[in-house]
């Protein structure tokens, strides 16, 4: 490992400062040739309007494909990726994404399907969604499932706007919607978006539900609970039963976030713990790649009395089959359709549509291939695989020593992913829980979610999915202690980090807050 200069060695030279593809090149060069045209030339001031037409040609840079390729390659190894190293990121359930799902969703009738394309012709592709429909309704316990929501935010937005319309088809203007002080900052923010008031519910000594609190405020203007189960603290809730018998018996709706699904894959469904309302994130337990904005995926599962607000249009299986043309003008028929929404049954008082077409139908085809790859068994045994690893990770940081400056928030065990408190590394040893993860990409390791959830002091969550060697979770157990024990010894090491990477630390909120988004050509 490298560290400041006067303490053991040299700092590596930085890498070369990032420039922009129009500061490369020459006039002249070229990475493509256009064909000469095979159609009549037009006129563009003819055509166009003259507000419409540049008063200058665009300055395009000119370079070589070379120069291209390793413009690129460059950038793409300036960041932290998957493919790359360690991405213990908690909450965010970033396991390896099988190329066998890339080169599936990348077959013609999968990359070429137009989303206009008529559904007669699309056969193939609704009947795999109709098919991913029905696994994941036997995932969640619940019988209804749209693939329309393209987020798990959006997922969010469905459930609180279908249990707002469930209650006003029944005549009830109710606006609380309860969420735990450990939820993503996603669910109040559906909340306040759907048009309705948040009230926190605090957490109990054992990390779940704090069940006398839920007691005190669940009352009659109760829309819904917002749940995660196991909670971003890693734990289960055992009283997850009683929880839902005290929401059920005010009359609301319990939701199901289901960031956390990756632990309990076919040991549990939320449907069977009483949930009203799941939604999925296909590009968390059913690896798809995400980050950098997406694509993401967050359909959603409902019972039977929420069933009729689905956003629509819903895949549907036609009995009898409804006649159609098949490609060259015979005669056909149309088994799988795009239902809009009857007068009864699922959709037929729907919210309406959440986003144009049917969803990111690429993050279909990889999560039925991933569904079909592991079969029941397989998907049982991720999760399983998930929760061990997890486990395994937290005690091999318990014998290293982590122990006494990073305790386990809340608990013993976990379940997929585990939240250490850094208050006491911040008070014995001068270094900040981001002291830390900045220092851990020197040492080739994505940094864990840091100060998430809000409730633990100097949080520090993480998550190693069970996709990860037991190498690769011993490497980082004592890339941790190394740190701590450096720390021990010089604290400015770790607060000056990162020392390897393209740039040194930034201002994030700066960066959020008043990003620069323009470069000046010369």
């Amino acid at each position: 490992m490298t560290v400041p200069a006067g303490v053991g060695a040299e700092i590596p030279a930085q890498r070369e400062r990032a420039r922009t593809i129009f500061q490369k090149g020459a006039p002249g060069r070229r990475a493509f040739a256009c064909p000469a045209l095979d159609v009549p030339v037009a006129d563009a001031e003819t055509l166009l309007p003259a507000r419409l037409r540049r008063e200058h040609p665009p300055r395009l840079p000119e370079v070589s494909e070379p120069e291209i390729v390793r413009h690129y390659v460059g950038l793409s190894k300036r960041n932290f990726d998957l493919d790359s190293g360690f991405y213990p990121l908690g909450s965010c359930t970033m396991k390896h994404n099988p190329r066998l799902h890339e080169r599936v969703a990348a077959l013609p009738g999968h990359a070429r399907l137009h989303p206009l394309q008529d559904p007669e012709r699309a056969q193939g592709a609704l009947e795999l969604m109709w098919n991913l429909q029905g696994a994941l309704a036997e995932i969640a316990g619940l019988p209804h499932v749209s693939l329309q929501p393209s987020a798990g935010s959006q997922g969010e937005l469905a459930g609180v706007l279908m249990s707002r319309a469930y209650h006003e088809s029944r005549g009830e203007q109710r606006r609380t919607v309860l969420t735990p002080d450990t939820s993503h900052g996603t669910n109040p923010a559906t909340v306040t978006t759907a048009g309705l008031d948040v009230v926190k519910l605090a957490t109990d000594a054992a990390g779940g539900i704090d069940v006398a609190d839920l007691r005190a405020k669940a009352g009659a203007d109760v829309a819904c609970l917002m749940l995660t189960n196991p909670n971003t603290l890693g734990i289960f809730d055992p009283n997850i039963e009683e929880i839902a018998a005290i929401v059920h018996g005010v009359g609301a709706t319990l939701y199901y976030d289901g960031a956390n699904l990756n632990a309990i894959m076919g040991h549990s469904r939320p449907g069977d713990m009483g949930f009203d309302i799941v939604h999925f994130n296909l590009h968390k337990s059913f690896t798809q790649p995400h980050g950098g904005g997406g694509p993401g995926s967050g359909p959603i599962a409902v019972s039977e009395r929420i069933a009729p607000f689905l956003p629509t249009p819903l895949v549907v299986r036609r009995t009898p089959f409804r006649a159609g043309r098949g490609p060259n003008g015979a005669a056909a028929e149309t088994l799988f359709d795009l239902d809009h929404g009857g007068e009864d049954g699922p959709g037929s008082q729907s919210i309406g549509r959440l986003r144009g077409f049917n969803g990111n139908y690429g993050c279909f085809v990889r999560a039925y291939a991933y569904i079909r790859s592991l079969g029941a068994d397989g998907l049982k045994d991720a999760s399983e695989t998930a929760v061990l690893n997890a486990n395994y990770l937290l005690a091999r940081l318990k014998a290293a020593g982590v122990a006494e400056y990073l305790p386990l928030a809340y608990g013993d065990l976990c379940m997929h992913e585990f939240v250490l408190s850094g208050g006491p590394m911040k008070r014995s040893l001068e270094l900040s829980t981001l002291d830390l993860a900045k220092r851990l990409l020197d040492f080739g390791f994505h940094p864990p979610t840091v100060y998430f959830p809000l409730l633990v002091d100097e949080a520090l969550m993480i998550e190693p999915t069970e996709t990860e060697t037991k190498e690769t979770l011993d490497a980082f157990a004592d890339a941790v202690a190394q740190i701590l024990t450096e720390a021990a010894k010089d604290p400015q090491i770790a607060k000056n980090a990162p020392y390897t990477t393209p740039v040194r630390r930034l201002d994030e909120v700066a960066a959020a807050k008043r990003p620069v988004i323009r470069q000046a050509l010369a």
